[in-house]
């Protein structure tokens, strides 16, 4: 049977004997908790990074929505104008009321920063459970549907070439319009 033995360092300063395998286990757990703690301020770091990035991007295209929202608006108090010029007045009240709800959303989009508008979806999520549910699955739907009818370019060639149609001939004698004529007789 062989032996193994651990070397032991005097003490320095009276404290108690450890065995080089115990100085090495105790500089890999200092060096664990080194690593540790750098990995979780860079995941900090990171994680702040792309809020904010998510922030800037929620900001822009929030604003961008907004003016488009805004020009809808502007396009439904020109047509009640035309149609009270036609002399529509009842209709052309209709479309002035449905212009000032988008008008007040174009300029909440186009004034609202990024923290804004996550924050009030939040409030909105927090107030109308339900609502965010049905809002997100309806969300999710669309986007399926306009995935799958812009999948009709490449996509969808390359699903038909992988089952291709084999060429069927007709039954020998059968010929086209052959069984036809021979029914009736």
């Amino acid at each position: 049977m062989t032996e193994i033995t651990h070397e032991r360092r005097a003490p320095a300063d009276g404290q108690k004997e450890q065995s080089t395998t115990e100085q090495a286990m105790q500089k890999v757990q200092e060096t664990g908790g080194e690593v540790r703690q750098q990995m979780g301020e860079k995941a900090q770091e990171l994680r702040a990074q792309a809020g904010e990035g998510i922030r800037r991007q929620l900001d822009d295209r929030s604003t961008h929505a907004g003016e488009e929202v805004t020009t809808t608006a502007d396009a439904l108090r020109r047509v009640g104008d035309q149609l009270r010029e036609e002399g529509k007045t009842g209709t052309a009240q209709y479309a002035e009321r449905a212009a000032e709800p988008v008008e007040r959303l174009g300029r909440y989009l186009t004034q609202a920063d990024g923290n804004r508008l996550l924050r009030d979806a939040e409030q909105f999520a927090r107030r109308r459970p339900w609502v965010a549910v049905m809002g997100g699955a309806t969300l999710g739907f669309l986007v399926a549907r306009f995935i799958k009818a812009s999948n009709t370019g490449d996509g969808a060639t390359e699903q038909n070439d992988r089952y291709p149609q084999a060429a069927l001939s007709p039954a020998p004698g059968l010929e086209r319009g052959e069984f036809d004529d021979q029914s009736r007789q």
